[in-house]
């Protein structure tokens, strides 16, 4: 093969590698909630690992407290747990096409 015949042959795998990259992202848009997900708990995931103090803190603080202590520190997490998605989960509903409509 000459130099052309190389060159053309290479642009030609890489537009059929373009296509292919097109392809599996129009197939893989339905998991992409999942992707972001595993984000998420990866991001945690390394925050945890660089802060170590946090995880051993609270593991000391709920096997010292008295189970009542336990019941009232799960009750409110629960609650604090989900009053922070409902905040968070706000913003993706204040940005709907009907509430843009509605602020300007």
């Amino acid at each position: 093969m000459n130099a052309i015949e190389l060159a053309l042959e290479k642009q030609r795998l890489q537009f059929a590698s373009s296509a292919q990259r097109e392809a599996i992202a129009r197939h893989t848009t339905g998991l992409q909630p999942l992707f972001d997900v595993a984000d998420q708990v990866q991001t945690g995931a390394r925050w945890l690992r660089q802060h170590p103090e946090v995880v051993a803190g609270s593991v000391a603080v709920l096997a010292a407290a008295q189970p009542r202590a336990r019941r009232f520190f799960w009750r409110w997490g629960r609650r604090a747990f989900i009053v922070w998605k409902l905040w968070r989960d706000s913003e993706r509903w204040l940005d709907t096409p009907l509430m843009r409509a509605n602020r300007g």
